[in-house]
């Protein structure tokens, strides 16, 4: 009988199936750490894009801010400027209403009978003091003062003989009122 040795054949058999496994595992660990690298590629690109991104939107950032005090600083000489002509339009309706008062005033006092020793207009009232004949003559100018549209609330406050030269008699006296609003006038005028 024929005897086979089937030892070294199952030796080999086992050195292949050693190499085999070896080699697969070589491959794999090189598909794995290619594979890896890709990946890592793929992140270090992405990194590179969001860094360029956000270089970029810093540097708008920076512009905008730019402009944006730019914008804050022209809002604060535009108000500046708005408060400037605000008291320029004050100043022009003030400077016609003292015109306009003193006008009223002289075409208001009664001629001969009653004569202003003082005026004085403060914001919204004015003080009129005088010396009249009678107190007939002070009672007709405190009707033309409520009369007219330039004063309203007239009031009398003292009313008090007083003699002139020792020999005439007079009446002096104070009358307070409120200036109406010649802005309202004066801005429908403008307009």
């Amino acid at each position: 009988m024929i005897r086979i040795n089937l030892l070294p054949f199952r030796a080999a058999r086992k050195k292949e199936n050693v190499r085999q496994q070896i080699s697969i595992f070589f491959l794999s660990f090189l598909f794995i750490s290619a594979s890896m690298f890709y990946y890592n590629m793929i992140l270090n690109s992405k990194i590179k894009v969001l860094g360029n991104k956000i270089a970029t939107t810093t540097k708008e950032l920076n512009k905008y801010n730019e402009i944006n005090k730019e914008i804050t600083s022209i809002k604060k000489k535009l108000a500046i400027l708005k408060k400037k002509t605000d008291v320029i339009k004050n100043l022009e309706v003030s400077r016609e209403e003292s015109v306009r008062l003193l006008d009223a005033m002289t075409n208001m006092v009664i001629e001969k009978r009653m004569w202003l020793t003082s005026l004085g207009a403060k914001e919204g009232g004015v003080n009129i003091k005088g010396i009249a004949l009678d107190n007939k003559t002070v009672a007709d100018f405190m009707t033309c003062l409520e009369k007219s549209k330039l004063f309203k609330n007239v009031n009398l406050k003292i009313t008090k003989q007083q003699k002139f030269k020792k020999s005439i008699n007079l009446k002096s006296f104070e009358i307070t009122c409120e200036k109406a609003s010649l802005q309202k006038e004066t801005a429908s005028k403008a307009k």
